[in-house]
This record gives structure tokens, sequence and C-alpha cells, in this order.
């Protein structure tokens, strides 16, 4: 068996293209904040308390680009960090996602901490809930995992953050102790602090999203109590077989500083610019029967509105929805309409989105 290294990993296709920043940014989502239903579960699961938040850190990279590593070198430190312990659950939980989506309706599975790159259980990539599908939901056979809290948009039992598909395993490198902080116990060694200044969890192949034109990777779930923070480092694949290098601070030759490798939960801020943040666009459920919620999010718009057509391109219905500057909902009633596939053209001060949804 050939070995692995940290080195080999950071100069595979030892080319480097500066023409443009391949990793657009890093985007941490509050995927769920639990409650006082969530602590009922079984203390043998690993106990979950109140008021932890679940985060999601995702790779957002432009297309034709792959994700290969999330690193540590001697001259930049890799580091997740809480102020209290990350929760770790003891049923099936482990280190990666490596539990089925069978075993994800099971107790506080879904919220376990792990690393990834690009899975959120076997068979399935990590999307953000907003970009879910809402195609076989998980139902949580215990009753847990319903809280509906503001501050993590859409609840897991509406759109559950998994979407099926093939998303490439995780390769540990030089970071086997540290990583084990993170497998199925919670005795005091699950924290404070995962840091490396040599090592890297990794994508031998190269990581893409489940769609490569939005490109997102889930590189992480990270679950706490605390404060949580970050500062990572990111290789990634360019479409010509090179690499290109990001990191959180001190750049060194052809490494690029990005601000939003930096995070800290107490500003919920990780150096992206609120202004050019990307609206975010769901629809759900989907399929629908009578009816689908338009969700928006992260839009700075005031002149907006939205059509459908069918299969066919006849349109169907039209509005103009004005400000959608904060937060924009509507559920639109389709039970009129004959069964079959639409599409939601939204157009948020003319940048068009398109959807598709199908009415059973």
């Amino acid at each position: 068996m050939k070995k692995i290294t940290l080195l080999f990993m950071l100069i595979v296709g030892a080319k480097f293209s500066k023409a443009q920043n391949g990793l657009e940014c890093v985007i941490v989502e509050k995927y769920y904040i639990t409650d006082a239903n969530d602590a009922t579960a079984n203390a043998t699961d690993g106990v979950l308390p109140v008021g932890s938040t679940t985060y999601r850190i995702y790779a957002d990279m432009l297309p034709g680009y792959k994700f290969q590593a999330a690193f540590g070198v001697p001259t930049h430190e890799l580091r997740l960090q809480t102020t209290t312990l990350f929760f770790n659950n003891e049923d099936r939980g482990a280190t990666t996602p490596t539990y089925s989506k069978t075993h994800a309706k099971s107790n506080t599975v879904m919220v376990d901490s792990w690393l990834s790159v690009g899975a959120s259980c076997v068979g399935n990539f990590g999307v953000l809930e907003a970009e879910d599908d809402g195609v076989a939901n998980v139902v949580n056979s215990d009753g847990l995992l319903i809280n509906n809290d503001a501050a993590c948009g859409l609840p897991l039992t509406t759109q559950d953050g998994h979407r099926v598909g093939t998303p490439e395993p995780v390769t540990a490198v030089g970071i086997t102790t540290e990583i084990a902080m993170f497998d199925n116990q919670n005795d005091g060694t699950n924290g404070p602090l995962f840091s490396t200044w040599n090592g890297s969890w990794a994508s031998l192949n190269g990581s893409v999203g489940i769609d490569p034109v939005i490109n997102k990777v889930l590189i992480a779930q990270i679950t706490t109590n605390g404060v949580f923070s970050f500062e990572l480092n990111i290789q990634i694949g360019t479409p010509s077989g090179g690499t290109q290098q990001y990191v959180a601070k001190n750049p060194v030759g052809a490494e690029t500083m990005l601000p939003c490798l930096t995070y800290n939960s107490i500003t919920d801020v990780n150096g992206n610019d609120p202004a050019k943040s990307i609206p975010v666009i769901a629809i759900y459920p989907n399929p629908a029967k009578d009816a689908f919620t338009l969700d928006i999010s992260n839009s700075k718009s005031l002149n907006n509105n939205y059509t459908i057509y069918d299969a066919k391109g006849s349109l169907i219905a039209q509005k103009q929805f004005g400000d959608a500057s904060s937060k924009y909902n509507e559920r639109i009633d389709i039970s009129a309409y004959p069964k079959g596939m639409y599409f939601v053209i939204v157009s948020l001060d003319g940048a068009i989105t398109s959807k598709k949804i199908i009415k059973n």
C-alpha cells in the first residue's frame, strides 16, 4: 500500500493558477438548534445540551474546481474550537459521516460532529437546507430534531440537507490522534480544540458539489453548546489540473488569504461581505400536491417578481412581489394545475434563477 503524506497532498498537480480565485468563499450554515425535547434522548446515545447549535461548513467553489484538502502546515494552523465541548453521538457517531440515511432517523445521529469532503451520510451529499429538494426527508423515529428555530432557516422536518449521490470518502492525513475527538464518545476528550500544524482531511480524487454549477462541498459538521470558531486553510484543484491554496492569515508565496476562512459564532461573521451575499432561493415541498412555499433569503433586492411556466413553456402565473431585502416567504397554490413538471422563474433586480417543481 502506498503511503499518503501531507506533502504529497499539497503538491498534487504542482501548478498554481492565479487567474481567478476558484474558492469563492466558505459558507457557515446553522443547520439546527436543540431544544428541551432533544435533551430527552437516551443518555446512552450522548446527552445533547439544550441550545446546542449544529454548524455545517461548505467550500463554495467556481464550476470545474475540486476540493482537495483542509490542511495545517508549520506556517498555518488549522483549528476548530469551542468554549465547551463538541457533541458526538454515541450510537452511530464517527469521525466522518459513515452512518446510513436509515440510521439518521435514530435519536440524535443526524447532528453528530464529523469531518467530510462532501458527504452527509452514506450515499448522500450534504447540501444547504435551502438547496435541498425535499425528497425522502428523514423522519426521526424518536420524535427528536423537530425544533423550528428561526435562527436556522428551514426546519429539518421540511428539508434535511441530504441529497442522494456518491460523495468521495475522507482520507485523514497525519491527524489520527486529533480526529479521535469526533469519535463516538463524550468523555471530556471531545474538545475543546481540534488543531493541526502538520495534517489534513482530504479527498484523494477531489470533491465537487452534487450540483457542479453551484459547486458547494460540505467539509464539516460541528455541534456544540459553546462559542464555535475556526481558522481554515484549504487547497483546491483547478480545471487545468493545477492547485490553489487559501489560508486564514499570513499568506506566503502563491497562497491567497481569504477572510471567510476565519469564523466566530458570537459575531456570526466569517469575513464574507454581506453586500455580496448570494440570495438563497428555495421551493418546498418538492414534489408538491396542492401548494408549495417560495422562500428567499440573503437578498438585497427591491424589484422582484416570479413567473411559473408549464413543461410546454406556457405562462401559468406571475406576480410582482417587491421588497425581498430581508426575507420573503409565500405559499403558492397549485391545486388547480394538472400533474406534471413546472418551472418557477424568480427575478431579483434582474438576476434570474430557475427552479423546477413537480406536482403530484
